[in-house]
């Protein structure tokens, strides 16, 4: 028996509410040895409030030292093993924006970039473009046309979009051409099967075609492509858990993680506010609500240590909008930790909280990545989080005599 198995034998339903708010990438490292990490740095009395009140621990994402991406992140935290279901990025961007996959796609994740005379990348994010530049470098995209397969390009937001390759047998492992790095030229593609073989080939002549149309355009004059993947078979929350569920998130790419788990889009507005606002409208329409917030982890990846403090406070500005409305289990937690030091994801363990009537609280009174080293949750794994979660709500009924 998988622990989804086991929740539908001891899952049951009342009138409880469960709130997740996910700060992306939440936790940081301290810039100087013995310092302090930016959320140790914030002046967060509404989350320290809350931590008192209940209970808080460390989430290892995947496993101890594997840094997570985003996907795999998100799906610990709605309960998924993110070792068990491992899905492309590609999926989560075009199911973000609404498009329609079927069984003959294969999507992936675009990046427009910065490359210099010798074609290096000078800037992975082409200088984080507007979305309307997005929009216009997609349309002229759109005029590439490769014989034997069809291809979609929509455009994300920024320096994101989303390409999706469709045709007969095309398979999707395919590697990465982002190197994950500047002063190197983007990297061909490679299919492991005949299958991926082929995409492959589909792949490099529209990146070839794709810089002859934007050769012009910098600092958007290039691009990358990222998590090649097909339509997988996963079971939703409601399936699951017995969850009516929402998803609250401004980004595509976190509304598509929340679609392929079965819950519904709702309008999120632009800003945190926004997202508490539709949240207050929908609250006696779902019992489980996912709120994200994305610029924790862009602050981190930018390396700017003073604008993540910042975006924690405004977290911390907000969280009294959703306590008013009284949530049986209010969560506090990140998909993986982004620290300003690294300018990326890494490995390290995410603060986490657990607010609810039945937690046993501990004595940590102060929100932060040492403080809660001391939890009485302890270190464990994001894929667990959910159980705690329905527990704390009153939904797990005994196992066994």
């Amino acid at each position: 028996m998988n622990i989804h198995e086991l929740i539908g034998e001891l899952r049951e339903d009342n009138k409880s509410k469960i709130v997740l708010l996910v700060a992306d990438g939440l936790g940081g490292l301290p810039l100087t040895p013995g310092g302090k990490t930016e959320l140790e740095t914030a002046r967060t009395p509404n989350l320290d409030k809350a931590a008192a009140e209940g209970v808080t621990g460390l989430s290892i994402p995947v496993l101890p030292g594997i840094t997570p991406g985003s996907g795999p992140g998100h799906l610990g935290l709605f309960g998924y093993d993110p070792l068990q279901y491992r899905i492309g990025r590609g999926i989560l961007e075009a199911l973000g924006i609404n498009f329609h996959v079927t069984d003959k796609d294969v999507a992936v994740r675009g990046n427009f970039c910065t490359l210099d005379a010798s074609g290096k990348i000078s800037d992975r994010r082409a200088g984080r473009p507007t979305t309307e530049r997005c929009v216009a470098m997609v349309e002229k995209m759109r005029s590439v046309k490769i014989p034997g397969v069809e291809i979609f390009v929509e455009p994300v937001k920024e320096h994101r979009f989303v390409v999706v390759f469709r045709g007969e047998n095309l398979g999707d492992a395919v590697n990465d051409t982002d190197p994950q790095a500047i002063g190197v030229a983007p990297l061909l593609a490679h299919g492991k099967d005949e299958a991926s073989k082929k995409t492959a080939e589909f792949v490099n002549q529209f990146v070839t075609a794709v810089g002859k149309v934007l050769a012009s355009d910098v600092p958007t004059n290039g691009v990358t492509l990222r998590g090649f993947a097909r339509y997988p078979k996963i079971g939703t929350m409601q399936e699951i858990y017995g969850l009516k569920s929402a998803a609250i998130a401004v980004y595509p790419m976190y509304k598509g993680l929340a679609r392929l788990v079965g819950m519904d889009i709702l309008d999120a507005g632009s800003t945190l506010n926004d997202q508490i606002t539709t949240l207050k409208k929908v609250w006696n329409d779902y019992s489980f609500f996912f709120l994200h917030y994305k610029y924790t982890d862009s602050t981190g990846e930018d390396g700017n240590f003073p604008a993540k403090v910042d975006m924690i406070e405004k977290l911390d500005a907000a969280v009294p909008g959703i306590l008013e409305l009284n949530p049986d289990v209010f969560i506090v937690t990140g998909d993986h930790s982004t620290p300003s030091k690294l300018k990326s994801h890494s490995w390290h363990p995410v603060p986490t909280l657990i607010r609810a009537a039945s937690a046993r609280t501990d004595a940590v009174t102060r929100f932060s990545e040492s403080t809660c080293l001391q939890g009485g949750l302890g270190q464990f794994q994001a894929m667990h989080l959910m159980l705690m979660a329905m527990a704390h709500a009153g939904r797990l009924g005994k196992y066994g005599a």
